[in-house]
């Protein structure tokens, strides 16, 4: 297996996960730098992360040529460094969102478009082991046709892909309706090692998006990333059964219902000696989802960026798309109008935007 060779811009909180893939995966993976402005904070990284690290884009291209290079970086700077990348003819992996609104993903777009750039963004939700069974269980069709998606497990834009992706929409348009609403959660003054409680206020958005018949319902507040006892939900109804968070019922024919959950299987539980790490997942009899990392320890998430990779370096070699800007654009927008229709309390009607003519 031939080792995939990326360079990295940015040093901050979503580049350790990229680092940590590198880590448990080193005979898959290997960084070739990892451009940091400040050079403390590049030594740091140095130290803690034996990977070398520039202060400049030049000085990161001088020295080697990866395959391709991940911007992880805030979104107000992102598409300056992307464009940066795109001139020298470096394939560009970026971090979500790839620009920091709907002007600047048009910009962006045309610009990539203009310079033949390859491009590609990391949206990992639908490539977490859990998320990706539900969909290739939507997929084989036993659910029969799609019509509503109920999603309360991540914010914004990541759950309007898994929406998308669920209903089986593309870029229709959408009418939006949107509520934020306040109450009093109570929750531990840290997560890791807590002396206390404090009292916060969960801030609560629920949304509607109908695309024409298949809707898709949005439910979320920040704290579920973290909380103890806010839960992650996703409903998925189809016309011959649904999903519904880890349980799975539908008609095998008109007089036969079947039953089933998805089961994680786990490495390293109830005496097993393999060492600890995700199998996959089943549904009855059938393996739903393989782990491909395995034995590497890796989180949910961690795997999802280890298959943004890989399919990165598939894209790169074949030019097989696996989340294209257009359809970052689009999710990004759709989530910029949930925000526009809870703020004026009024349905919002989405447009077509260039990016689905380039």
């Amino acid at each position: 297996m031939k080792k995939i060779i990326f360079g990295m811009i940015g040093g901050g909180w979503r580049s350790q996960f990229y680092l940590r893939v590198v880590k448990a995966l080193p005979e898959q993976f290997e960084i070739s730098g990892i451009v940091v402005r400040d050079e403390t904070k590049g030594m740091k990284t140095e130290k803690e992360w034996r990977v070398k690290t520039y202060r400049t884009i030049d000085e990161l291209l001088n020295a080697n040529i990866p395959e391709f290079v991940v911007v992880a970086v805030p979104r107000d700077v992102a598409p300056s460094i992307t464009k940066q990348l795109v001139k020298r003819g470096i394939p560009v992996l970026s971090e979500t969102p790839p620009a920091p609104d709907i002007n600047g993903l048009i910009e962006l777009n045309n610009f990539i478009k203009k310079n033949n750039g390859k491009i590609q963004v990391a949206e990992q939700y639908h490539l977490q082991p859990l998320h990706a069974a539900r969909i290739s269980f939507v997929n084989s069709g036993k659910l029969g046709e799609i019509s509503e998606i109920m999603i309360s497990v991540c914010h914004d834009y990541h759950a309007i892909s898994l929406i998308r992706k669920l209903l089986g929409v593309g870029f229709e348009n959408a009418s939006i309706m949107a509520r934020e609403f306040s109450s009093k959660l109570f929750e531990p003054d840290d997560y890791i090692l807590p002396m206390s409680e404090k009292v916060t206020n969960s801030n609560r958005i629920l949304a509607i998006l109908d695309f024409g018949g298949k809707i898709g319902i949005y439910d979320f507040a920040y704290e579920q990333y973290f909380s103890w006892v806010r839960s992650p939900h996703l409903l998925v109804r189809g016309s011959r059964g649904e999903i519904f968070d880890d349980h799975i019922s539908y008609l095998k024919d008109f007089k036969n219902p079947i039953y089933l959950d998805l089961k994680r299987q786990n490495a390293g539980e109830n005496g097993n000696l393999e060492g600890y790490f995700l199998k996959g997942i089943l549904a009855g009899e059938e393996w739903i989802y393989k782990n491909k990392y395995v034995p590497s320890r890796l989180t949910d998430d961690e795997i999802a960026i280890a298959s943004c990779l890989d399919k990165m370096d598939e894209y790169v070699k074949s030019g097989k798309s696996f989340y294209d800007l257009a359809e970052a654009s689009q999710d990004y927008y759709l989530a910029l109008m949930i925000s526009k229709a809870y703020k004026s309390k009024e349905t919002v009607v989405t447009e077509k935007q260039p990016w689905v003519l380039f």
